[in-house]
């Protein structure tokens, strides 16, 4: 996402290169959107698997209705969604994609004629798996019913815990993985923020980034480094490592467009915590921790649909 102007001005080159770069590494999940600005992301990664579609695993969404406001609504409908597999097909060079997600669950449209539409296109061989995300315990289970759910895709780091009471528990009892977006909660966990006006993007109308939330949470992200320093890592692999020590059924996708950072986040995976690390972060953010809404009201109604 941030590789499509999502987080202010990104370089095409250096997106390819780095997407070039996790693949070289052995990462292959690679998650985009049709809303990403308008396609350009599908077509973006497109350019950079050009004759390495093997090692690549698809990950795309859709749903989500741009409007001059910006995200204007959901749609689920199986027309919609047909059509929505076609084009992205058509965009990202390929006959196949391997994980479908509708991004949100539609009110207006029953999740089983969501799914229905997208276990047609499994049967067809278009679409190997599907996805959900940000879904309701409830929605996750009429899916399952209707064909079988492969992950769900949802917010989820230490600042981003509401899954953990009823949405968790049940994709584990269904065998169902679990997609962490935004691990380092749009990037305020890696420490880069010092003041609300270092924020010169989308990032700044969201409520945890502005006003007395900012800086409330900015003293949580100084305890999170000093934490970092004593194991000799950095804040961003630190809490990587926290999200992938919850669960082997869980991977993580922090987004960067730099192969500097996306070095950093993959060498997370060499930071062990121990159990009394983890008793210590679990003590310093507890759940709900956090000062502030992850999403302005208008996308936060979108979501445990």
């Amino acid at each position: 996402m941030g590789m499509s102007g999502a987080y202010g001005q990104s370089d095409e080159k250096e997106s390819i290169a780095t997407i070039e770069r996790a693949l070289e590494l052995g990462h292959n999940f690679l998650d985009t959107a049709d809303f990403y600005l308008s396609g350009h992301n599908e077509m973006l990664i497109a350019r950079a698997i050009k004759g390495k579609r093997d090692k690549a695993f698809l990950s795309v969404k859709t749903g989500l209705m741009a409007s001059t406001a910006g995200i204007g609504r959901v749609n689920g409908h199986p027309d919609y969604i047909r059509h929505a597999v076609m084009h992205g097909l058509q965009r990202l060079k390929t006959d196949y994609i391997d994980l479908y997600t509708p991004g949100r669950v539609d009110p207006e449209v029953p999740v089983e004629d969501t799914v229905g539409a997208l276990a047609e296109l499994v049967q067809k061989g278009i679409v190997r798996y599907i996805g959900l995300s940000e879904a309701s315990a409830d929605s996750i289970r009429k899916a399952a019913a209707t064909h079988s759910i492969t992950a769900l895709q949802i917010e989820y780091s230490l600042w981003s815990r509401d899954i953990e009471s009823e949405v968790l528990p049940t994709i584990r009892e269904m065998g169902i993985g679990l997609v962490a977006y935004a691990p380092l909660s749009r990037g305020f966990l890696s420490g880069q923020f010092k003041s609300p006006e270092d924020i010169k993007d989308s990032r700044a109308r969201m409520p945890r980034y502005q006003g007395d939330n900012f800086y409330k949470n900015l003293e949580l992200v100084q305890k999170i480094e000093a934490m970092a320093s004593e194991k000799g890592c950095t804040a961003s692999q630190l809490v990587i490592a926290w999200v992938l020590a919850q669960g082997e059924d869980i991977i993580t996708i922090p987004g960067t467009k730099r192969i500097k950072y996306l070095e950093e986040n993959i060498a997370a995976e060499n930071v062990k915590l121990t159990v009394n690390d983890l008793k210590n972060i679990e003590s310093m953010m507890p759940p709900g921790i956090a000062s502030g809404t992850r999403y302005p009201e208008l996308f936060m109604n979108m979501l445990n649909r």
